[in-house]
């Protein structure tokens, strides 16, 4: 009866860590879509001398251009690379509860380790941009204004969708059991290698929709969510993945033609 009682306490005890895990991920989720909701509110209703903008010339660019620029780019990648991490971090967390290691902490590890990789994309983004918007293929809105470019850039994602690579990295992303399974690291170090291999594995699956913000106008918070709700669904229906990958590399490649031909 004893036993019973600590097991019920136990489970009562875990159900409740995770609730509070997710709770405060989505947390970081909304507080991250309402800073780039006030940004955009920002471009749209300020006059434009009133607000930061890239420069156009390569050598106008300083520190402080650099920084700002980076730090929407980071906030993008949280706001939009985070939900679809959700299930493999609760089903982290429930590992880490049967396993007797401190969930909480470990799950909070496994999470920093994740975003650190899209946050050093957010870097390589960054350093994009700045010869993007030298070129003029970005307007100072951060428009596109190349429509070659662009193009190319829905080719790139919709022939990375028929790769191998694309698929290795999509079935760990829609198997988080898959994942646990063949990665499983103890202690918090394991936690934040665990996190970091997510991370790699997140950017292989995705690294070629994200640079469709390009194409679509960096701030375009429709582009932004329409792409969410994408990759989310990619990795969390319970359908062919392979059949889906093919399916929407058809479709970005017959958008980046029409694209070319206008």
């Amino acid at each position: 009866m004893a036993i019973t009682r600590i097991s019920f306490t136990s489970l009562e005890g875990h159900k409740k860590t995770q609730v509070l895990i997710i709770i405060s991920l989505l947390a970081v989720v909304f507080i991250a879509w309402g800073e780039l909701f006030y940004q955009h509110l920002q471009m749209t209703s300020k006059p434009m001398g009133q607000m930061w903008m890239p420069p156009s010339k390569m050598l106008d660019w300083g520190w402080l251009d650099f920084s700002l620029l980076f730090s929407m780019w980071a906030v993008m990648m949280v706001a939009m690379m985070l939900p679809s991490a959700l299930p493999m971090i609760s089903s982290y967390h429930h590992v880490c509860h049967r396993r007797g290691q401190a969930s909480f902490i470990s799950s909070g590890i496994f999470t920093a380790a994740y975003l650190l990789i899209w946050l050093f994309f957010s870097v390589l983004l960054t350093l994009l941009q700045w010869p993007l918007q030298g070129l003029g293929w970005l307007s100072p809105m951060m428009d596109n204004q190349n429509s070659i470019f662009a193009a190319t850039l829905f080719i790139i994602a919709g022939g990375y969708q028929f790769s191998a690579l694309k698929q290795d990295c999509l079935k760990y992303c829609q198997s988080p059991v898959g994942f646990l399974l063949n990665r499983w690291q103890e202690g918090y170090k394991g936690a934040f290698v665990m996190g970091l291999k997510h991370g790699l594995t997140c950017l292989g699956c995705c690294w070629a929709q994200m640079l469709l913000m390009f194409a679509l106008g960096v701030m375009n918070i429709l582009a932004m969510a329409l792409l969410t709700l994408f990759i989310s669904l990619e990795k969390l229906l319970p359908v062919n993945n392979k059949l889906f990958s093919n399916i929407s590399g058809v479709l970005f490649i017959a958008w980046g033609l029409f694209v070319y031909s206008q």
